[in-house]
């Protein structure tokens, strides 16, 4: 961190500088200087250059800078500004949206400018302004060479106006909307700050050295005996005439400031000057403030003390209060080069910014080659030594070979006669285990479809029209195993056609075969992919509502559809409803009889599922509901009671070719049923309701896809 600055202000009029220290106590000054130039450079013509460079010389001489970093200033003249609101857009577009802004902005190619640009941030609002400085490339390249010429180490270079900003900020001046003015020998600068933001605009025709042309136009004057006129106006015994030839200029300031508060007001609709900072030596003219409050009806205050403390010298000190009004510039400069300001941008060259890093970085690569050298010379003496040492303990190394040799033959004898004793055996006993995994899986299933019918009471039914009883009949269900399944879930979550996924053998190399290992260099690691295993159950069955499909959706599909993987983990179950899709509907067109909905007590001999497209794997254990290396159909008696509905359900209803249906207990089959000796030809009649008929009935077929395993996730290795 730096902790000692100069900042100097190279003015036409005179040379300004003051010298901060940072310690314990704060920010305070430690020298100062004003040089005033033998003429008003400005109007020296061939002379100007040599006026800056003599007071520059003279500074040197009467204080050390040494390598101290300077900060200089360019007038507001020859600098550009311009303060712009950014549309809405990411923080990492900003620098692109500003060098647009930039490109349309500045009067002149960017490769002709120094320019940088600050955010200004609003409080409470989305809203960020920007400022856009830029400064011409030959200006200050000239301006800083007088200042290297003399091997001053330029860190910062800044618009003057920005400086007095960051002097006025710091010292506090800032919270409602306050104009500072700025008053020098070729120009003035008014700077307008409000909370976080700045507008500045510098009147470049108006000056101190205006009011002392017009003394010159007015009394024929040489313009040096014009200046010292205007300096003694209040104690000139013409001093009414003095104010009566300077009146204009007077009245061209009020009316370019008048002008600037218009705009800015324009801009800021809710802002409200209500005071303005005079300072520069120009504000030293006898009467300035009082015009220019009774003018603008605005409080007008000359700038009579700055925050830092003041120099430790009585002498120094007194001298520095009598200058304060025109060092806030200088003040603000050796701030900024202190890191301590509002503003930090610099127009200081890319060349001169790059120098300064390596110098700042020359340090660290010595100490980094200085390292490097002394980590070389170490690293040579600590090969040598551990050389050394490895010749002597070669006796050692012979004895550690030869007892490690015996520690992996016996360990070798271990595993060959003691641990791997019986493997055989135990993996025989987890085969013969696994026969009896999930041997409830599909009675569990086949109790949950059950449980998504309507209650079936037969009685109850009986009241209803047929086409308003809520009843949903199975004649058949039909499961596939699946060794994957995750495309089903896929197209039934877009509602595509499941159908083409029924009927075909779902063989996957990676299911089935174990990993591979051993290779070159060792045992290979399993690809290890997760996937769904299950079923897709094919329900087809009939129902007399009304409501057709739409009724099977909002009971049968929406209740199946309730078996979750959180709801089926919680209650323990091996699986869950992935999916349910209708695929298939129309008017019925048989009358046999579904196998489940009706009343209690018949039975017949079709199976309640249908096994006939499940592949049966190889190995035992490895198919949910399978055993012994083949699939059989799941028989009767796994079939659950229904409570509520018509006492304990048994498998019937469709003809199986080549059998009779079996008659309900107690007596022959249903007057009208199929296969009754009394039954007739007409419209097909309901077999447990002959007076009714069926060819408003609506067949459906509903494909569930149910997936095994819920959590944690099912994984297969699979080789790459």
């Amino acid at each position: 961190m730096v902790n000692a600055a100069w900042g100097i202000d190279l003015g036409n009029r005179a040379l300004k500088a003051v010298k901060l220290v940072r310690d314990e106590s704060g920010v305070r000054v430690d020298d100062f200087d004003v040089i005033e130039h033998e003429q008003i450079a400005s109007v020296a013509g061939d002379n100007r250059e040599s006026l800056l460079r003599t007071a520059l010389a003279s500074f040197v001489e009467r204080h050390p800078v040494k390598s101290l970093p300077v900060a200089v200033s360019i007038s507001g003249a020859q600098s550009f500004a311009r303060f712009i609101k950014l549309p809405p857009v990411e923080s990492r577009k900003i620098p692109e949206v500003v060098r647009f802004e930039a490109i349309q902005q500045i009067p002149f190619p960017l490769d002709d400018v120094e320019w940088a640009y600050q955010l200004f941030p609003q409080k409470d609002s989305p809203d960020v302004e920007v400022g856009i400085f830029a400064i011409k490339k030959e200006i200050v390249s000239r301006h800083i060479a007088y200042f290297t010429d003399l091997r001053m180490n330029v860190q910062v270079v800044q618009m003057h106006p920005l400086a007095v900003y960051n002097a006025m900020v710091h010292d506090g001046r800032v919270g409602q909307t306050v104009m500072f003015m700025d008053a020098g020998a070729e120009c003035i600068d008014l700077i307008i700050a409000d909370g976080q933001t700045v507008w500045l605009r510098t009147l470049s025709a108006i000056g101190g050295n205006t009011f002392t042309e017009s003394l010159v136009k007015a009394f024929k004057l040489p313009f040096s005996k014009a200046e010292e006129l205007k300096r003694s106006a209040a104690t000139s015994k013409y001093a009414k005439q003095i104010f009566q030839a300077m009146r204009p200029v007077f009245a061209d300031l009020v009316a370019e400031i008048q002008r600037s508060m218009g705009f800015y007001a324009s801009v800021h609709r809710d802002a409200r000057i209500q005071k303005i900072v005079a300072q520069g030596s120009t504000f030293q003219l006898p009467g300035l403030q009082k015009y220019l409050q009774q003018s603008l009806q605005i409080p007008v205050e000359k700038l009579d003390s700055l925050k830092a403390a003041p120099p430790a010298d009585p002498k120094m000190a007194a001298a520095f209060q009598e200058h304060v009004i025109s060092l806030a510039g200088a003040y603000g400069l050796a701030l900024q080069a202190l890191d301590g300001t509002a503003i930090t941008v610099s127009l200081l060259p890319a060349s001169i910014r790059r120098a300064k890093m390596w110098r700042d970085k020359a340090k660290w690569f010595a100490a980094a080659a200085s390292l490097f050298v002394l980590g070389t010379v170490g690293a040579a003496g600590r090969l040598y030594f551990d050389g050394a040492m490895y010749e002597r303990n070669e006796e050692a190394r012979a004895a550690y070979r030869k007892t490690t040799s015996e520690a992996s033959r016996l360990v070798n004898q271990w595993k060959t006669r003691v641990e791997n004793r019986g493997e055989d055996d135990r993996q025989r006993i987890v085969s013969f285990a696994g026969l009896t995994d999930y041997r409830t899986l599909w009675p569990e299933i086949l109790r949950d479809i059950f449980d998504a019918l309507p209650p079936n009471d037969v009685e109850k039914l009986r009241k209803k029209p047929r086409e308003e009883r809520e009843q949903i009949l199975i004649s058949r269900i039909r499961p596939e195993y699946k060794t994957d399944l995750t495309d089903v879930l896929k197209v039934m979550a877009e509602r595509g056609d499941v159908g083409r996924f029924l009927g075909v053998e779902s063989a996957n190399p990676a299911i089935s075969a174990p990993p591979a290992y051993g290779g070159e260099g060792g045992e290979e690691k399993p690809v290890v992919r997760k996937v769904k295993r299950g079923f897709l159950v094919t329900i087809r069955g009939v129902t007399p509502n009304k409501g057709g499909v739409a009724f099977v959706e909002s009971r049968l599909c929406k209740a199946l559809l309730e078996k979750t993987a959180d709801a089926q983990a919680k209650a323990g179950k091996p699986y869950y409803v992935g999916g349910v899709q209708l695929i298939q509907s129309g008017r019925r067109t048989s009358a046999q009889t579904p196998l489940h909905g009706a009343a209690g007590g018949m039975s017949g001999e079709t199976d309640i599922a249908d096994f006939t497209g499940l592949t049966p794997l190889s190995s035992p254990g490895n198919v949910p509901g399978a055993s012994g290396g083949s699939v059989r159909p799941v028989q009767p008696s796994y079939v659950p009671g229904r409570p509520g509905g018509g006492g304990a359900v048994t498998p019937g209803g469709g003809r199986v070719p080549g059998r009779a249906a079996t008659p309900p207990a107690g007596g022959a089959a249903p007057a009208g049923a199929p296969g009754s000796p009394d039954a007739v030809e007409g419209p097909p009649k309901d077999p447990f309701f002959p007076d009714e008929t069926i060819e408003k009935d609506t067949e459906f077929a509903v494909v569930v896809a149910v997936v095994l395993d819920p959590a944690p996730a099912q994984t297969t290795t699979e080789n790459e």
